[in-house]
């Protein structure tokens, strides 16, 4: 069996994030049994700048924006895209921008529990703030969100009230920056090769075939 991994550096405050989780899915499930594709998600800030508590929605669309109709602008082939991938955007639904360091230090817990729990935690993110309106930077949402997805609760608010992994995920988020990542979602293949954006399935499938093609002829070449 073939394995490749696939490292997504992703912000659970980016909606193209969210949408190619989708489209990264529907490749998966195009791919061959006997393909095995080992999933990572890896963290990045697009604004490391805003505070704990987050910063309130309408003077940050405000500041990035021009306000709320630029917003809506901006976000209108957002809410198209999501239509197609069954993602049901509400953007008027959040009241915090949240900053996501926290989200991305359970995130990264969450890759050492068992098989499952680290996508079902990054998707309950992604619901919990694109569709819910919750603020994932508040300590509450995210112990709810990490237990609803299958972690240990009081674990994860000690590790969550304290500075665990917190200089590991900055570390991280740099060195993304450092390799060329500016924009996300962002998925490495097997640390080889990187498919850019929120791209389709297809896109996504044809480059996991190629790289599974490449590794198996590799395999099969005498040295």
């Amino acid at each position: 069996m073939t394995a490749i991994n696939v490292d997504i550096v992703s912000d659970v405050m980016c909606p193209w994030c969210y949408i190619g989780k989708r489209r990264l899915e529907d490749a998966l499930s195009a791919l061959p049994e006997d393909l095995q594709v080992d999933i990572r998600w890896r963290p990045y800030q697009l604004d490391s700048t805003l505070p704990k508590e987050g910063k309130d929605r309408q003077l940050y669309l405000s500041e990035k924006f021009g306000g709320s109709e630029g917003a809506k602008r901006a976000y209108a082939a957002i809410v198209e895209a999501g239509l197609d991938e069954k993602i049901p955007f509400d953007f008027d639904s959040i009241a915090v921008s949240p900053n996501t360091l926290d989200a991305h230090r359970i995130i990264r817990w969450s890759a050492s529990e068992a098989p499952g729990i680290q996508d079902r935690l990054v998707e309950r993110l992604f619901k919990a703030f694109f569709v819910e309106g919750k603020n994932i930077g508040d300590n509450s949402v995210l112990l709810d969100e990490a237990e609803r997805a299958g972690m240990d609760r009081a674990v994860t608010e000690t590790l969550l009230c304290g500075d665990a992994d917190r200089s590991e995920v900055e570390q991280e988020i740099e060195i993304a920056r450092t390799m060329g990542v500016t924009g996300v979602p962002c998925f490495i293949l097997d640390n080889k090769y990187a498919v850019m954006g929120a791209q389709s399935a297809d896109v996504l499938a044809n480059a996991i075939r190629d790289l599974a093609k490449e590794k198996e002829t590799a395999t099969a070449t005498p040295a």
